[in-house]
């Protein structure tokens, strides 16, 4: 289950909806088993265990069995609000759907299993290239659905490196209904708890910074990125060419305006140019 992968429309990523981090694991793992050489229906059935749970969380077997039996009753009412612009133009049609239409609780197998409603089954299929991909694995061991939402949201928007949002937006994402209004309550209770465990828990690292509008905090700059894959390797100067008169033509050249001279002197372990170049961009902003 660690290798399986999350496929999940852009258009569900950015929807609006509550699930605490033990009704996400169920629906996560659940959309694991998903073939993709098979179309995704209604009617099947998707079982998820106790113990699977255990295994991918590494929490004891019995805590993990009541979490799945009070998460699966409630995932049953639980409800998500999808918002869509007609060909990405217009005003945006809101719909109110269920996530499930039918949840089994197999007491004397530790398991639960459940169907997808009918109106999700368009989201969770891989149907056009909206789509977002991650591993299970890289949020089986996050704590706060916040964190799993951030995350999801993060590897949408991966291809970009940096992504400025409301936080009226982030509020409605999260669904916090009013809760942690002050944002220095928000930020303690809710951001800095996500962002340490996506830092710490996945594949990906990210930052952030604050935008106002006159004196009120209004936006929040998420800087984000893929974690190096291999060994830290503090960032190289480029080789030399065979030419002996110099160095590489883009040696000297200059990432986000910063020289590589520069770069290559406040470089951190495991950076590339480019990301270092980013986080100084990020930090000289926040000065």
């Amino acid at each position: 289950m660690d290798t399986a992968l999350i496929y999940k429309s852009n258009a569900l990523v950015e929807a609006s909806y509550r699930l605490s981090v033990y009704e996400q694991r169920i629906v996560l793992a659940c959309i694991a088993q998903v073939r993709r050489d098979a179309p995704l229906t209604d009617q099947q059935l998707y079982k998820v265990s106790a113990q699977q749970i255990a295994d991918m969380t590494g929490t004891q077997l019995g805590t993990a069995y009541q979490n799945l039996k009070s998460a699966s009753e409630r995932l049953y009412r639980r409800e998500v609000t999808l918002r869509e612009a007609p060909n990405g133009k217009g005003r945006a049609k809101v719909r109110l759907t269920r996530w499930v239409q039918t949840v089994e609780y197999r007491e004397a197998e530790g398991m639960v299993a459940l169907r997808f409603g009918t109106d999700m089954v368009p989201y969770l299929s891989q149907l056009t290239e909206q789509f977002t991909r991650y591993a299970l694995a890289d949020v089986a061991h996050m704590d706060s659905a916040h964190a799993i939402r951030l995350y999801e949201l993060l590897c949408q928007w991966r291809d970009a490196g940096e992504r400025e949002v409301s936080i009226e937006w982030l509020r409605d994402a999260f669904q916090l209904d009013g809760k942690y209004p002050a944002i220095k309550d928000f930020k303690k209770r809710v951001l800095d708890i996500a962002v340490e465990q996506v830092n710490e828990l996945s594949p990906m690292w990210v930052k952030w910074s604050q935008r106002k509008t006159g004196r009120r905090v209004s936006h929040l700059v998420f800087t984000f990125g893929e974690k190096p894959s291999e060994k830290p390797v503090k960032a190289q100067k480029p080789k030399t060419s065979g030419n002996a008169k110099g160095k590489d033509k883009n040696a000297s050249g200059a990432i986000y305006g910063i020289p590589r001279a520069i770069i290559e002197a406040k470089a951190r372990v495991g950076e590339s140019y480019e990301d270092a170049a980013l986080r100084l961009l990020n930090e000289a902003k926040q000065r």
